[in-house]
């Protein structure tokens, strides 16, 4: 199955910023539940956790589209290492609140100070698409690798996070996801001969970049964008839902290995679409995979609801539900960004990718917010509700919104981008 692969990587550098992209990224896996564990084991409250993850969400979600255009504009480089640097100083901020007993307020301030999160996800693929500019077939290749590194990173990340918060201390699991993530990225930052080259400037200057406008003047990226943000909550509340479940029921440590379970059958999913040839236009598969995956997110929902009474064996029943469920995930991304790649110009990709992860981003923090609200008030399993509502609404924008998921090329963006102006 991975024998494919192999010919991604006879471009040098390749494989030197992927291991490094790859170390910076378990950052984002390990957080989210890391956090959670944090302030539900030093505040005692599940609904606090999901509220602070939400409210650093968002405001990651607003710095990331503008550190995108930045990356654009300046090098990938040259605004990825201020920006590590940067996020060093909440996230101690945040860890040393929580030690000193510090108000509830302080905790969302720092959280939401870290908002300069670099997309090494979306450099990475932008990378991938200079390098294979000419050949679609390697690009839907680096797109289907990326998925299933994105996975792995889901797959590692949570139950790393719990290991280290349960066995060390509840610090831990934090402390380690940013030391990996500013070492990863500030490497990633370093392998600068595979970084693309800047774009060349409009004519025009200043003028023309202000009538160029932002990449969601394409119609087709605001579907994605909006299909993408419902994609998020099914993450966030799928998270803390089944953390909040498995304590729930007894056994708090197995609930990152649950998450990994997720995360594993999307990573498989994902590795086997790559090998598989595109079949039909990008739009209608992207179509497919959604609906795909707002079948399998039924699952987790019959198996929480059915099994909370059966202890250890309803875990097990909930793992190959949450399994099943991970499968419909990695087509559907994999898909939406070479969807992306193909609506908007190289000058602008790497904003237009980081406004879709925003998308993911804002959807996490919804989601986690309402998890944590239902793990508050409903009784186990309730919560895997709305990962289920969240895939059934991904669906129905997708669908109302698929005659803007036709563009296949850069050159009909920049004349849907022209028309509105």
């Amino acid at each position: 199955m991975l024998a494919p692969y192999r010919r991604l990587f006879a471009r040098p550098g390749t494989l030197a910023f992927t291991l490094s992209g790859l170390i910076g990224r378990l950052t984002m896996s390990m957080t989210g539940v890391s956090l959670v564990v944090l302030l539900a084991e030093r505040r005692g409250s599940y609904a606090l956790a999901g509220a602070v993850a939400a409210a650093g969400l968002v405001t990651g979600a607003i710095g990331m589209p503008v550190l995108g255009r930045l990356v654009d504009r300046y090098g990938q480089a040259r605004v990825t290492v201020p920006a590590v640097l940067y996020n060093a100083v909440p996230l101690a901020g945040l860890l040393l609140c929580v030690r000193a007993g510090a108000p509830d307020w302080t905790l969302f301030l720092c959280w939401a100070a870290g908002a300069a999160i670099p997309n090494l996800g979306g450099m990475a693929r932008a990378r991938w698409a200079h390098l294979y500019r000419d050949d679609p077939a390697a690009r839907h290749l680096a797109n289907s690798l990326e998925q299933a590194l994105d996975e792995l990173c889901f797959m590692t990340g949570p139950v790393l996070g719990m290991v280290l918060c349960t066995a060390i201390a509840p610090e831990a699991g934090l402390l380690t996801a940013g030391a990996l993530g500013a070492v990863g990225a500030l490497l990633f930052a370093a392998q600068r001969r595979t970084e693309p080259p800047l774009a060349e400037p409009l004519a025009g200057g200043r003028a023309a970049r202000a009538r160029h406008g932002s990449p969601l003047r394409v119609p087709g990226l605001r579907v994605l964008t909006l299909t993408f943000l419902s994609t998020g909550m099914i993450f966030g509340s799928l998270d803390l839902t089944t953390v909040a479940y498995a304590d729930a029921l007894g056994h708090r440590p197995v609930a990152g290995g649950l998450l990994g379970l997720v995360a594993a059958g999307s990573c498989v999913a994902g590795l086997v679409f790559g090998t598989l040839r595109p079949n039909g236009p990008t739009g209608v598969r992207f179509l497919r995979g959604v609906a795909a995956m707002a079948g399998l997110l039924l699952l987790p929902l019959l198996a929480g609801l059915g099994a909370a009474g059966l202890g250890g064996a309803g875990l097990a029943l909930v793992g190959i539900a949450l399994f099943a469920a991970g499968t419909g995930t990695a087509p559907t991304m994999v898909t939406g960004m070479t969807l992306i790649q193909e609506l908007l110009p190289q000058r602008q990709l790497n904003e237009g990718m980081a406004i879709a992860v925003s998308g993911i981003l804002v959807g996490i923090s919804a989601g986690s917010a309402l998890a944590g609200a239902v793990a508050e008030r409903a009784g186990p399993g309730a919560g895997y509700w709305i990962p289920a509502g969240a895939a059934a609404l991904a669906l129905l924008i997708a669908l109302a919104g698929r005659r803007h998921l036709g563009a296949s090329a850069p050159e009909n963006a920049e004349r849907v981008v022209s028309g509105a102006r």
